[in-house]
C-alpha cells in the first residue's frame, strides 16, 4: 500500500467535526490552536519529486544566466525532459560555468543548447483539444441579454472556451515521469497565460460559464478530472502540476457537482463523485486543517484553517521565495516562513495584507494562525451539498448526517465569525494565552471582501434581518467601487488588495445577495454585476482580451502587483460575466461600456 492510499483510509476513519456552538457576544477570545509541529515534533511534508527538484536547478541557473527581465521562474519547472532525468541530470552538471563576482554562471550559449537539445517547452504538454460540446451559438443563450453590443460581447467570450481547451498530450500519458504536468485523462479548460495546467477553485467559475454555454459535457469531464486526484492523493491539488502536490485549493468540488447537477439530473455524476467529497471532507477536518477551540462555557469548536504540507520555496516561485526570505535571519524563521507562504497559495488569495500581521511586510505572513470566515463557509457549503447530493442516489444515513453536521458548523460560524454590530463576518488570529476566554480583539477587523462571503451560503442568505445589517454595512465598507467590489481598502501592492477586484469574490457576494428576499440587496447585487460587466468590457475592447483581476477605481482598467505580472484569458473573468448575464440580462437600453 502507497502513502497516498494510506493517508486517504486514515483520513476516512476520522469522525466529522463536532462544532459546537457557543455564546461570545459577538466578541472573540483567546484561541487553543492544534499545532502538528508542536503535538508530534514534526511537520507534515508532501515530497516532490526528483523532476522537479532538478527543474528547479535549472531555473536557478537560468536566472543567473539571463537575468531577471521578463523572468518567469514558473516557466522552468513546468517544462518536460526528452530523455531520462538521470542522464539529463549528469550533463547539466557537467556545463562550462564561469565564475562572475563569485557566482557559477553557465554562458547563454551553453544554456541555450543545453535547454533545446534535452529539455521541451512546457507549451508542448498540452494540445488544443476541440471541445465536443461547443456550438457558436447554443440553442438559448443568454436569451434576456437584448443589447446586440453586449450580445456580441457575451458571443465573444462564449467562443474563448475553445481558445482555452486542451488535453493532455500522448507522451505524458505514456512517459509521466518525464513530465511535471499530471496525466490527467479528459480535456481540461486553462485559466490562460501562464497558467497552462488546471486549477482547483478556478475552474469552479469556469463550469458556471461553461453550463451558460450548455457545455455540460466539458463541465462534467473537469470534475472527472478532479475526482481523479482526489482518488490519486485523498484531495484535489491546487493545480495539475507535481509541484503542487502539498496542497489544495478552497474546496469548492462539492459546489460544481450541485451545480452541473441542477442543469443535468445526472446522477451517475452524482454517484461517482459522492466518494471522492467524502474523502476530501474528511482531509479538511483532518488534523492539520483542524483547530479547536475553547469557549467561556467550556464548549468546543472544530473549525478549519489553511495550512500546506510543504517548508520550502515554492518551486513555481523558488527565487522570489529565497529573496523574500533573505530576510529573515535564522532557518528556522525561513522553514517557518515558507510554510506561511505555501499556505497562504493554498487560500488562493496570494497574496495579501488580509494574512499579514504587519501589513507592509510580506514576512509577517501567519496564514496558519487564521481561521478564515471564507474557507469555513466552503467548508459549510460542502456539508450542504454532499448531504443534498446523497439524498438524491438514496444515501439517507449520509445524508442526515452532514445535515447535522452543516448545522452545527452554521451555529460555530455565527458564534466565532459574526459581528452584529459591523454586520459582516470577521477572520479570527488563534493564539493561546492560556486563559481560555473570548476577547474582541482576535477579530481581524480588517475590512476585507471575504467578510460578506458567508452570505453566498443559504443558512445566512435567508435570514432577512441578517441580510439588510449586512447589505447596509456593505454599502458602507468602502469596498463599492465605481467598477465592482475591492478586495480590500489596503493598497499593499499585493494582488489580493485594493485596488484589485477579482471575478470569484463580486459572484458570491452578487449570488448571495440575489438569493436573499430583500429587494433592496437584489437591486445592490444588479448594480455590482453591471459595473463588473461594464469594466470587464471596456478592458476587453482596449486590450483585445479578458484578464484576471481589475482595477475597480477605475473602469475599464486592469488589476496588477503581485509576483507576476497580469495575466490574461481568462477562465474565471470569462465565466463569472456569463453568469452575470444569464442572471440578470441587459436590456437594449442600458449603456455598455464605462
Amino acid at each position: 500500500m502507497n502513502f497516498f492510499n494510506f493517508f486517504v483510509i486514515i483520513l476516512l476513519t476520522l469522525s466529522f467535526s463536532c462544532i459546537v456552538s457557543s455564546d461570545c457576544s459577538n466578541n472573540m477570545g483567546t484561541f487553543q490552536s492544534f499545532d502538528p509541529c508542536k503535538q508530534s515534533g514534526t511537520c507534515k511534508i508532501i515530497p516532490t519529486t526528483p523532476i522537479v527538484t532538478f527543474l528547479e536547478k535549472v531555473q536557478s541557473a537560468a536566472l543567473k544566466t539571463y537575468g531577471d527581465k521578463d523572468f518567469d521562474p514558473k516557466f522552468y519547472v513546468d517544462m518536460s525532459l526528452k530523455f531520462n532525468l538521470d542522464i539529463i541530470e549528469y550533463i547539466f552538471e557537467k556545463l562550462p560555468r564561469n565564475d562572475e563576482n563569485g557566482s557559477l554562471v553557465i554562458p547563454v550559449y551553453e544554456l541555450d543548447g543545453f535547454i533545446e537539445k534535452y529539455l521541451d517547452d512546457p507549451e508542448n504538454d498540452l494540445v488544443y483539444s476541440q471541445p465536443i460540446d461547443f456550438v457558436d451559438e447554443p440553442k438559448g443563450f443568454l436569451s434576456n441579454v437584448k443589447s446586440s453590443e453586449m450580445r456580441g460581447f457575451a458571443l465573444e467570450i462564449h467562443s474563448f472556451w475553445k481558445n482555452l481547451s486542451r488535453k493532455v498530450s500522448g507522451r505524458v500519458l505514456e512517459k509521466p515521469d518525464l513530465h511535471t504536468l499530471l496525466p490527467l485523462k479528459k480535456p481540461v479548460i486553462i485559466p490562460g497565460s501562464r497558467f497552462r495546467e488546471v486549477y482547483y477553485w478556478d475552474s469552479y467559475w469556469i463550469i458556471r460559464g461553461l453550463l451558460v454555454s450548455k457545455m455540460y459535457e466539458t463541465a462534467k469531464g473537469i470534475v472527472d478530472n478532479l475526482i481523479s486526484m482526489i482518488d490519486q492523493f485523498g484531495y484535489v491539488l491546487n493545480g495539475a502540476r507535481a509541484y503542487y502536490t502539498n496542497r489544495s485549493q478552497p474546496p469548492l468540488l462539492s459546489s460544481m457537482v450541485y451545480d452541473i447537477y441542477n442543469h443535468t439530473s445526472d446522477e451517475d455524476l452524482v454517484k461517482r463523485s459522492l466518494p471522492a467529497l467524502l474523502k476530501e471532507h474528511a482531509f479538511w477536518n483532518s488534523d492539520i486543517h483542524s483547530v479547536t477551540i475553547e469557549d467561556t462555557k467550556g464548549s468546543n469548536h472544530n473549525l478549519c484553517r489553511y495550512y500546506a504540507m510543504w517548508n520550502k520555496p515554492r518551486p513555481e516561485s523558488a527565487i522570489i521565495d529565497k529573496e523574500s526570505a533573505s530576510e529573515l535571519e535564522t532557518a528556522e524563521e525561513k522553514t517557518l516562513f515558507y510554510r506561511e507562504l505555501a499556505s497562504t497559495a493554498e487560500s488562493g488569495w496570494d497574496f495579501s495584507s488580509r494574512w499579514m500581521r504587519n501589513e507592509s511586510d510580506l514576512t509577517t505572513l501567519a496564514t496558519t494562525s487564521v481561521l478564515p470566515v471564507d474557507l469555513n463557509a466552503f467548508v459549510l457549503k460542502m456539508e450542504l451539498d454532499i448531504a443534498f447530493l446523497a439524498d438524491v442516489i438514496g444515501e439517507t444515513e449520509i445524508a442526515l448526517r452532514f445535515t447535522e453536521a452543516s448545522k452545527t458548523r452554521e451555529k460555530a460560524m455565527d458564534s466565532v465569525f459574526w459581528n452584529h454590530d459591523m454586520g459582516q463576518w470577521f477572520d479570527v488570529w488563534f493564539i493561546d494565552k492560556g486563559n481560555n476566554k473570548c476577547e474582541e480583539s482576535h477579530q481581524n477587523r480588517k475590512i476585507l471582501a471575504s467578510n460578506f462571503i458567508p452570505l453566498w451560503i443559504k443558512y445566512f442568505n435567508r435570514d432577512e434581518a441578517k441580510v439588510a445589517k449586512i447589505t447596509e454595512s456593505l454599502k458602507t465598507s468602502g469596498l463599492l467601487q465605481p467598477a465592482g467590489i475591492a478586495t480590500s481598502l489596503i493598497n499593499s501592492g499585493q494582488q489580493w488588495d485594493s485596488p484589485n477586484g477579482w471575478a470569484p469574490l463580486q459572484h458570491m457576494i452578487v449570488e448571495g445577495l440575489v438569493r436573499s428576499k430583500s429587494e433592496e440587496a437584489r437591486a445592490l447585487a444588479k448594480d455590482i454585476a453591471i459595473r463588473w460587466i461594464r469594466t470587464n468590457y471596456a478592458a476587453y475592447k482596449k486590450t483585445g482580451a479578458m484578464h484576471e483581476k481589475y482595477d475597480v477605481e477605475k473602469c475599464g482598467e486592469t488589476g496588477g502587483g503581485g509576483e507576476y505580472v497580469p495575466q490574461t484569458g481568462f477562465g474565471w473573468s470569462n465565466g463569472v460575466v456569463l453568469a452575470f448575464l444569464e442572471e440578470f440580462g441587459w436590456p437594449e437600453d442600458l449603456k455598455v461600456g464605462c
